[in-house]
């Protein structure tokens, strides 16, 4: 039946009509990327949206670079650093032949000014917390730049990784104020800002003088000339521009068409080992029925992940057995363990033992509480189809799952509130410290904490895995953190997504990378064949 599926999509997307904007070939010299949803703006201390990375890392550079193992710290804009034997002060030593995309040479001061614009409570960034507990950012001179905390913060060097941290131009920042980033834009990036026509595209222009790109490339200069970010809603059309060479690169492929794909001639595609992307459900543990961790444990122990991933995913994504990725930096083996298994039968043990009995209605009744429980979620196809087959499974065991799906526009806004039991939602992470900070630190409730975990045992051992010098009383603390987690059945791990990236034949170089949910990073080795 899958087959039969994708081979339709395929078929259908070839012959799709394409729309006047696709009637040529891709311009030479010019790099066309489709995704499927554009950012909110292009401000990197006042976005998380990851559509707003994808431009973000072409456009500005931050301090250091990651690996494609997504585990090794490389050079960025600081050719090298030294850290204090305490771990509270880091020294960056800044290469010397910055420019930003207007000539002008960048210095430590343009490092200091977008870190304190970055935590500065009135810019009101999402993110401020991952700079760590800052005392002081200061430039020692124009190319040496100290950078000091009130406590060590080991996760300190990842998070500067991320295009939060990118360094930005105060001048642009100034003359644009609330629009920098949505009319233009100065970093030092391989890249620069040329327009933008929301929900449309994002032109970009090879920055002439960059030559500094990080060392996990061949090139550390843009190879391209121009390069245009294209909003393409539908996944059939972008399937159809790339294999009919009108555009170049997407990583937003439908999962169904990815086995096809890697068998089309005309078609390259890259994926990345060590990509962390992961679909849960979590449960507000203050909320009632999903307050007993007997009925968070019947739903882990009553939902069949494997059929979820094959009838979901299309197989193009693996079961979550764990919280976290086992291949990322800090995951616990231990904790994996005491994630329950899919068993329907323990699922009703486990509902009988804590004296939830079936109803009238085929729905558990414990205390004149039904089991029964509301959930929120975006309105997208995998939320969607994900919730009704956990809804299928929890109701052969007597748990009524009730859903609430809501449109982007209004959806986030929701996910704040306290209306709902439970939520699903897809999330990227580098470390399992920068995971389970995110999500588990009492601190972040109401969002990201949607759950209201609120344990003073799991924020000391995150206070430990945040702070700690030693790596192995670091490694120690965040897998207390995960066993603790776990063993409370906070969440329903679903899948762990992979990710690739389709490229037309014109494309050479292209590698998937994976930062942040980002395939091409920089793309500095995207090279043009015609």
């Amino acid at each position: 039946m899958k087959r039969m599926l994708g081979a339709a999509l395929l078929a259908l997307s070839v012959a799709a009509p394409v729309a006047d904007t696709w009637a040529q070939p891709a311009p030479r010299n010019t790099l066309v990327i489709l995704r499927e949803i554009d950012a909110d703006r292009f401000d990197p201390h006042r976005t998380t949206a990851r559509s707003a990375g994808e431009s973000l890392y072409m456009m500005s550079d931050t301090l250091v670079s990651l690996d494609f193992d997504m585990r090794t710290i490389r050079p960025g804009l600081a050719e090298r650093w030294d850290v204090s034997e305490d771990g509270r002060l880091y020294t960056f030593h800044l290469r010397r032949d910055v420019t930003f995309c207007d000539g002008r040479p960048m210095t430590a001061q343009d490092v200091v000014y977008s870190i304190n614009r970055w935590i500065d409570p009135a810019t009101r960034s999402p993110v401020r917390w991952r700079a760590g507990p800052v005392k002081e950012v200061r430039a020692k001179d124009d190319h040496t730049v100290e950078y000091e905390l009130n406590e060590p913060f080991g996760e300190l060097l990842y998070q500067l990784t991320l295009f939060f941290a990118s360094v930005v131009d105060r001048n642009a920042v100034e003359r644009l104020g609330d629009n920098f980033g949505v009319q233009g834009f100065n970093g030092t990036g391989p890249y620069c800002w040329v327009s933008w026509t929301p929900r449309q595209e994002l032109v970009l222009q090879r920055h002439p003088n960059y030559s500094w790109g990080p060392p996990i490339y061949q090139n550390p200069r843009p190879q391209v000339e121009r390069v245009i970010w294209r909003i393409v809603p539908e996944s059939q059309t972008r399937i159809a521009a790339l294999q009919t060479g009108q555009a170049d690169i997407t990583q937003y492929i439908p999962h169904i068409a990815i086995p096809q794909m890697r068998q089309m001639p005309n078609v390259r595609m890259s994926t990345q080992e060590n990509y962390f992307w992961d679909y849960f459900l979590g449960f507000k543990v203050d909320k009632p029925v999903v307050s007993d961790p007997a009925i968070r444990r019947a739903v882990n122990q009553a939902v069949n992940r494997e059929a979820i991933v094959r009838a979901v995913f299309f197989g193009q994504a693996q079961p979550a057995d764990a919280y976290l990725n086992p291949n990322v930096e800090g995951f616990d083996a231990e904790a994996a363990k005491l994630v329950p298994r899919f068993d329907p039968d323990a699922a009703r043990r486990t509902l009988d033992e804590a004296g939830w009995r079936m109803g009238p209605d085929n729905v558990r009744v414990k205390d004149g509480q039904r089991a029964s429980f509301l959930v929120y979620a975006i309105n997208t196809q995998i939320a969607r189809q994900s919730l009704e087959a956990i809804q299928a499974d929890l109701r052969r065991v007597g748990i009524e799952m009730r859903i609430q799906l809501w449109d982007a526009t209004v959806g986030w806004g929701r996910l704040a509130t306290q209306e709902f039991d439970a939520f699903t939602m897809s999330y990227p992470y580098v470390t399992a410290t920068d995971a389970f900070s995110l999500y588990f630190d009492s601190q972040n409730r109401p969002t990201p904490n949607r759950m209201n975990w609120a344990d003073p045992a799991t924020d000391e051992a995150l206070r430990k895995a945040r702070t700690a010098v030693d790596p192995e009383v670091r490694q120690r603390a965040i897998a207390e953190a995960q066993r603790i987690i776990a063993s409370n059945y906070v969440w329903l791990p679903i899948a762990r997504d992979q990710i690739w990236v389709a490229s037309s034949q014109r494309v050479e170089g292209v590698r998937a990378h994976g930062i942040y949910g980002v395939g091409l990073y920089k793309g500095l080795d995207i090279r043009l064949t015609r």
